[in-house]
C-alpha cells in the first residue's frame, strides 16, 4: 500500500475506480434527486464473493470491485462525520454521493467576501441566478488513487450533465483518503 497522496496530487486511478464512481453515481441517480449524502465501502468483488458466494446472482463477478452501501450518516457536519469514520482492512476503499450546488467561475469573486459566514455563504449560493444543483460522487482506494463523477442537473431544456475528473473535489477526497488510513 502507497501512502495518500496531498490534496494538490491527486494520482491518477485504475480504470476500476472511475468504473465504480459510476456505478454508485448511476446507483443513487436511479433514487432521484433531493437525498442525503451516501456512504460506500469498496470493497474487492473476488474477496466479497468467496465470503458470500450467493450472492453471484447478484454481482458483476467481472468488477474488481463493488460498492457496499452502507448506513445512513448522522445528520451533522459531513467532515466532523467523515473524521470519525475508519475503515477495516478488507475495505480498498470509499465513495461518497452527495448533493452540491455549483456556482460560475465569476461568483467566487463575490463569495470570497463572505467565507467566514458560513451561514452568509449558504444563502448566496441558494440565492444565486446562476446556481446549478449537482450529485457529487469522489471515491478513493487506500493505493491513493481517486475518481469522481459530477452529474449537474438538467431541466426542461437541457440534459443532465457528466462531468468526470480525478480532481473535481480534492478536499473531500483527501477526507476520504483520511478514512482509509492505517
Amino acid at each position: 500500500m502507497g501512502g495518500v497522496p496531498s490534496a494538490e496530487t491527486p494520482r491518477s486511478s485504475s480504470p476500476a475506480l472511475p468504473a465504480v464512481a459510476r456505478e454508485v453515481e448511476d446507483f443513487v441517480s436511479a433514487a432521484g434527486w433531493d437525498q442525503a449524502p451516501q456512504l460506500f465501502a469498496l470493497v474487492p468483488t473476488a474477496d466479497l464473493l468467496a465470503q458470500q458466494p450467493d450472492l453471484a446472482d447478484k454481482l458483476d463477478t467481472d468488477a474488481v470491485l463493488t460498492p457496499v452501501a452502507q448506513e445512513p450518516l448522522p445528520d451533522r457536519d459531513l467532515a466532523e462525520v467523515l473524521g470519525g469514520i475508519v475503515w477495516p482492512e478488507a475495505v480498498s476503499g470509499c465513495a461518497l454521493a452527495q448533493e452540491i450546488v455549483v456556482l460560475p467561475p465569476d461568483a467566487e469573486e463575490e463569495l470570497a467576501s463572505t467565507a467566514e459566514d458560513t451561514e452568509r455563504v449558504l444563502r448566496f449560493a441558494a440565492e444565486h441566478p446562476r446556481r446549478r444543483e449537482a450529485r457529487l460522487v469522489a471515491a478513493v482506494l487506500r493505493d491513493g488513487s481517486t475518481a469522481c463523477v459530477l452529474r449537474l442537473r438538467g431541466d426542461a431544456d437541457h440534459p443532465d450533465e457528466i462531468v468526470e475528473h480525478p480532481e473535481l473535489a480534492p478536499n473531500l477526497t483527501a477526507a476520504l483518503h483520511q478514512t482509509l488510513r492505517p
